[in-house]
């Protein structure tokens, strides 16, 4: 309700300026435009945050109406249709964003992530690394973070692990870089390692099926094996048709 005020003012205000001026119209400079564009955008977000992605498409469509090439309306119909599971439309809209503000490293964050998650993993990688290239990002570590889970799903383990410890370094409490740094850790039988970021990852993030199975084997290594069993219920409770869970019960 609050954005949808935001908006419904700044339309009045508009309107006040119609009747202070005679029948001049703000919507046709190109100032007035801006701002409406702007707010629909802010409108559209507000709908997408809320999960609401139908209503979202309704003032970002009219941002377009008044910019087609605006690429913040761009970059947000890529997240709905993203959401929507509208991959080719998520993937034009965020290259049409691209197109307008080529450098913008939270377009290129966002897109990435959409790449990532269709599993096309080089050229997230490569979207990345042009957002991490912004040093005043403020949300760099998370482009690190995102670069570090990239090239582990790329098979370049040294690169992930380099990536994530840059992630850390900028910002400690990463749940998803702390959990990944645990399980290269172990892999590579670095034990001590491995715990100290399982525990800093289960202070900060609820389990997961991952974790649990991870924290199960941890458990094991040190001996502890009322937390194993109680980590080993948990996955069974929570998450007996996965195959962290057929995992577990093949290394019982």
């Amino acid at each position: 309700m609050s954005l949808r005020l935001a908006l419904l003012l700044l339309f009045a205000s508009l309107s006040a300026g119609c009747v202070l001026s005679g029948d001049f119209n703000p919507m046709k400079t190109s100032k007035g435009r801006d701002e409406a564009r702007a707010a629909y955008v802010q409108l559209g977000v507000g709908y997408l945050q809320q999960g609401m992605t139908e209503r979202a498409k309704v003032p970002l469509k009219k941002a377009l109406e008044l910019d087609s090439s605006d690429p913040d309306a761009n970059a947000a119909l890529g997240l709905v249709f993203q959401a929507e599971m509208e991959p080719e439309l998520a993937d034009q809209h965020f290259r049409k964003a691209l197109s307008g503000r080529p450098g913008d490293a939270r377009i290129l964050n966002n897109y990435g992530s959409f790449l990532f998650e269709e599993k096309r993993y080089k050229e997230a990688y490569e979207r990345f690394e042009q957002a991490a290239a912004d040093s005043l990002y403020p949300e760099r570590s998370r482009v690190f973070e995102n670069l570090g889970m990239t090239a582990s799903m790329l098979g370049q383990r040294d690169l992930a692990r380099q990536q994530l410890e840059k992630a850390l370094r900028l910002n400690r409490q990463q749940p998803r870089a702390l959990l990944e740094m645990a399980e290269l850790s172990y892999e590579d039988r670095h034990y001590v390692p491995a715990r100290d970021y399982y525990d800093r990852f289960s202070l900060l993030a609820e389990q997961n099926a991952r974790s649990l199975l991870l924290g199960v084997r941890l458990a094991g290594v040190f001996e502890d094996r009322d937390k194993a069993a109680s980590l080993g219920l948990q996955l069974k409770r929570l998450y007996p048709g996965t195959p962290e869970y057929q995992q577990y019960l093949s290394e019982q």
